[in-house]
Parts: C-alpha cells; sequence; structure tokens
C-alpha cells in the first residue's frame, strides 16, 4: 500500500463503525416486527439524513416533535431513537481496539473523530475505557460541525498541531475518507480489522508480530 505521503506520524479513527459496533437496527429489530417496515421506516422516517442533526448538536427536542407530528403512527418508534440510543450499539469490535492498543503501545499518537450526539458520547466514554485511551478527541455534537465536512477535519488538525500529510484517518464511511483527502489528510476506508491491520504493517505502523 502506497497512502502517498510517506509514513504517517498520528492515527485518527473514527468511532462508530471502526471501534464501535453501531446500527440502528440493533433497536429497531426489538421494536418492529417486520423488516421490511423497519427498513422502510429507517428509510423514510428515522433517515440518516434527520439523524445528522444530532451530530450537529442538535437537541431531541427540536427534531423529534416535527417527526412525529410528520408520521404520529411512529411516535414510539421516534422518540425510541434518541431514548433509547445505546441499544444502537453492539459494543465493541474487539479485534480493532486491539490494533488501537497495538498503536499505543508502539508510541503512535492516536486521536479520535466521530459523529456522535452530546447527550450519547459522555456515557459510551464511561462505558467504554478504550475510548479514554486516545491523545485526543473531536466530537461532532459538540463543536456544531461533522463529517464529512472539511471544517472539522481542519478543526481536528489545527487542535492537537497535526499535520495533514502526516496524518492517517481511519473510517468506514467512503464519503469521509474522500473528505479527509480532500484537505491532505491520508486516510483508508476501513473494511475489516484483519484487513486495517494489514495496512498498517504496510504503512510501517504496526510490526507483522504485534498481537
Amino acid at each position: 500500500m502506497n497512502l502517498g505521503n510517506g509514513r504517517p506520524r498520528a492515527v485518527v479513527f473514527d468511532l462508530g463503525g471502526v471501534l464501535l459496533d453501531w446500527n440502528p437496527r440493533y433497536l429497531y429489530r426489538k421494536l418492529f416486527e417486520d423488516d421490511a417496515e423497519m427498513d422502510w421506516f429507517l428509510d423514510e422516517v428515522c433517515t440518516m439524513e434527520w439523524h445528522h442533526a444530532h451530530d450537529l448538536g442538535v437537541a431531541p427536542e427540536e427534531t423529534v416533535p416535527p417527526l412525529i407530528e410528520a408520521h404520529p403512527r411512529y411516535a414510539e418508534f421516534i422518540r425510541a431513537w434518541t431514548e433509547r440510543s445505546e441499544e444502537m450499539v453492539g459494543g465493541p469490535i474487539k479485534e480493532s481496539v486491539e490494533i488501537l492498543r497495538e498503536l499505543k503501545d508502539a508510541a503512535v499518537p492516536v486521536y479520535a473523530l466521530t459523529n456522535m450526539e452530546t447527550w450519547t458520547y459522555p456515557g459510551r466514554r464511561e462505558r467504554y475505557p478504550f475510548l479514554g485511551w486516545f491523545d485526543g478527541t473531536v466530537v461532532s455534537g459538540f463543536e456544531g460541525v461533522a463529517k464529512p465536512d472539511p471544517r472539522v477535519f481542519e478543526l481536528l488538525l489545527d487542535r492537537f498541531g497535526l499535520s495533514a500529510a502526516s496524518t492517517l484517518f481511519i473510517d468506514d464511511s467512503s464519503r469521509n475518507v474522500a473528505a479527509a483527502r480532500g484537505v491532505g489528510i491520508q486516510a483508508i476506508e476501513f473494511e475489516s480489522p484483519a484487513e486495517l491491520r494489514r495496512r498498517l504493517v504496510a504503512a510501517g505502523l504496526l510490526n507483522t508480530d504485534d498481537r
């Protein structure tokens, strides 16, 4: 693998989909008896576009009532998005957390850049100790700007004094990866822990015998 800018000096992790197994279906499979209706609800009602406001710091008190007004039949399900949000987390992706630990043990500076709500991040940081391993974390909800907006990447670089060319960003979203590359950051799209390990070895950040 050639990332194009030499060996990275710092690694930035996305959280959901890379270190935490986040999927709204973990919650909504408990609420819907019919998968097709669940899929329709997530595609047409509680959409990722609607949820993006939460990543920008907008409170549920502002986002939930208008959606219930538009879809009163699904009021209970809409409220569940924010009231039962922890049930969307399946737990840590253990192999990815192990990679994070190995990078820490190798004295590689590690950071987190996550799109996450202000009301969920503090509890998750307590629930999952590895979220405290980072040398710095940027949480979109507290900043009012979220991926893939280039400004959140620039904020990360400025806040922690990172050079874009020597920073490697890992995210499961191709849009976010493209946005990071757009500001000069080295970036790879997360596919699996095994593939991530291979690419970090190729980048010179992990040894093949790091386990």
